[in-house]
């Protein structure tokens, strides 16, 4: 294990402003902590006790109360949760609003790329959610059938997502990217009853057929009995009568009321998959009590969302940061703002007028898009009234110290902090995040989340500190997926098979002198070169402290004698010439930082890296392109055309 010294000073102090009234100043004075690490503490020695607590916090209502928080007794990997509760958490994002002021408060503001605007109350949004509930029992749907959505981010698809919980059913989210192979695979292994797609989307200004994609799919999908379109483009699509319905034809006629399905607290609500590396995908299952209240939970402890707040997640349906929005900003009573469109589109400032436009208080973003919109300088930024902003959250890859200054001084003004944020899918929100009453360094994370009980370990499972290494997890928490849907031999394998009675979550990092934790990338992507391991961030924010470097991916090849040699894959600047001499100044640089070990055996410019519509680095197709092997699953990729540009330049290179 290499030894790790990421730098850096604590640069953001929590205030009064950001600490009195905040969910943690409450949380701590209703249970008698004095500090978040004695809060921590606690959380993680009785999880049965934190997670009762937190649901009163939280004030989620049961139809029938629970016997038991939690029921080990079939082991860690197979936790239950709220034994005997009978709930809909439905009936707490919207029903239980009503009647009250909420309902007039505004649950979901939303613009499209072309520039229209909509904004629904909690009101607006319970009678929508109830007249698609209606239409989905009207075809026959009700408890426990799966329905999928591809769509593009628009009101529609939250309708729909809470619709299907609001009757009983599993919903399956669908990135609005796939294309038909993609589809077809998720919705044939959940059994999938109906879809909701849309005809197509916007994106930088072309119409995208997503109609035509989903018939493709359903050829493979004999289960899927019913499509319901909503028409967001008004472009020719094909149709098969008896089997698909306008949304307008369809919804809007039915009752503004609805019955809420009784379920069990541990009655699937949805089944999100994630791409492998190899193999068809996993289907992390999620439960009514689970997914929604920890993302409601990380909201209220990590980015002290409030009633008063309105946030945007540059996210899509199909990553679970779009059911993940959903659920914990109506949990909270809060505002959730959906854009349908680029960030950069028409002009480069659109992310910055949105903020303005609709006094977005929290806004979260990835390191990839402000490493892309930083290099317009600050001029774009300072067109705006950025003044409601009060927090940025980020998620979806590790920081480098450049651009999260660069977000942290320009567009936070040094004032407002950047709460890092990482987990996954099958976690149903954070394993580590910063919050707003602990000191913040750039790139890192202030320590676990409140419920996780977190740990960094050598190769053979002992804790470690100040040196690079696993992150697991010792106990379970609610939103643990409760395995992968029909492959729970799989689900052990992955998580739990390393370390007895711990969750690996196949993420590298390390915690420094100052109890700062940071994550380094996926334990798969790791380079380890002549007996020295490495994660890939190292490396990476090295090149891009560089002007001419606008991004990078460090991968490890095969070399006979090191074992693995450093690749590093550059996005020039646009200004930048990328030639033999600028190859040689970034060896040196990385040289300089790291040592002569370390050395690049090559670096190679190219177009654009192989990311997800999230912006996340796929550093495993990177390799595999390189090096011209089989890239595995592209179907989350959203730029797969430059797969092939690497290839060529691997080959030319090799």
């Amino acid at each position: 294990m290499s030894e790790f010294d990421f730098g850096g000073e604590f640069v953001w102090f929590p205030t009064p402003e950001y600490i009195n009234g905040s969910h943690v100043q409450r949380f701590m004075q209703a249970h008698g902590f004095d500090s978040w690490d004695a809060l921590h503490q606690a959380a993680i020695e009785d999880v049965g006790w934190f997670w009762d607590a937190m649901l009163k916090y939280l004030d989620i209502e049961f139809y029938e109360p629970y016997e038991q928080i939690v029921d080990l007794s079939r082991g860690k990997p197979w936790a239950r949760w709220c034994v005997g509760g009978k709930m809909n958490i439905v009936h707490n994002c919207l029903d239980k609003w009503m009647g009250t002021p909420q309902q007039n408060v505004a649950a979901l503001r939303w613009e499209g790329e072309e520039g229209e605007t909509r904004v629904l109350t909690y009101g607006d949004l319970y009678r929508e959610v109830n007249r698609t509930a209606n239409a989905l029992r009207s075809l026959g749907l009700g408890k426990g059938d799966a329905i999928g959505l591809y769509m593009p981010m628009t009101p529609e698809i939250a309708i729909a997502l809470l619709a299907v919980a609001k009757i009983g059913g599993v919903i399956l989210p669908l990135f609005s990217g796939y294309g038909a192979g993609a589809v077809a695979t998720r919705l044939a292994d959940a059994d999938a009853k109906a879809v909701f797609v849309a005809d197509g989307a916007y994106r930088r200004g072309r119409v995208v057929d997503m109609k035509s994609i989903a018939d493709e799919a359903l050829k493979q999908v004999p289960t899927v009995g019913h499509v319901i379109v909503h028409r967001r483009t008004g472009i020719d699509i094909p149709w098969t009568d008896g089997r698909d319905h306008w949304w307008h034809d369809l919804i809007p006629q039915q009752p503004p009321s609805a019955p809420t399905e009784r379920t069990d607290a541990e009655d699937i609500i949805m089944i999100i998959y994630t791409s492998g590396t190899t193999g068809r995908p996993k289907g992390a299952v999620h439960t009514h009590v689970g997914f929604p209240i920890k993302a409601a939970t990380d909201m209220a402890m990590g980015l002290d969302l409030r009633k008063e707040d309105a946030l945007y997640w540059m996210t899509d349906m199909g990553w679970m940061m779009g059911p993940w929005e959903v659920f914990g900003t109506l949990i909270l009573g809060s505002t959730m703002m959906f854009y349908d469109g680029a960030p950069d589109y028409p002009g480069v400032d659109r992310l910055w007028q949105l903020v303005e436009n609709h006094g977005i208080t929290t806004l979260g973003v990835s390191p990839t898009l402000i490493r892309a919109l930083m290099a317009h300088g600050e001029a774009p930024v300072k067109r705006h009234d950025l003044s409601s902003l009060r927090a940025f959250g980020s998620t979806g890859e590790p920081w480098n110290p450049d651009p999260w200054m660069w977000l942290f001084q320009v567009v936070g003004e040094g004032k407002r902090p950047i709460i890092n944020y990482s987990g996954g899918t099958e976690i149903s929100g954070g394993i580590v995040m910063g919050n707003v009453v602990t000191p913040l360094k750039p790139a890192a994370f202030s320590g676990p989340n409140v419920d996780i009980a977190a740990d960094v370990v050598d190769e053979e499972g002992r804790s470690v500190r100040g040196q690079v290494g696993e992150l697991v997890i010792r106990e379970p928490w609610i939103g643990m997926t409760r395995g992968f849907w029909k492959d729970p031999d799989r689900y052990i394998e992955t998580y739990w098979s390393r370390f007895p009675d711990v969750w690996m979550h196949g993420d590298f990092a390390a915690i420094d002198a100052d109890g700062q934790w940071y994550i380094l990338g996926r334990s798969d992507d790791t380079i380890k070169v002549a007996g020295k391991r490495l994660g890939p961030a190292e490396v990476e924010s090295v090149l891009v402290s560089h002007p001419a470097v606008v991004e990078a991916g460090a991968i490890g090849v095969p070399h006979p004698v090191k074992g693995s040699a450093l690749v590093c894959a550059v996005v020039p600047a646009a200004d930048a010439t990328p030639d033999d001499a600028l190859v040689e100044e970034l060896k040196a640089l990385v040289v300089q930082a790291m040592g002569k070990a370390l050395k690049p055996q090559d670096i190679i410019f190219v177009p654009d890296l192989p990311k997800t519509r999230n912006a996340k680095v796929m550093r495993r197709v990177l390799r595999a392109a390189y090096l011209d092997q089989p890239a595995g699953d592209l179907s989350a990729l959203v730029n797969p055309e430059v797969v092939e540009e690497i290839r060529r330049i691997g080959r030319e290179r090799r």
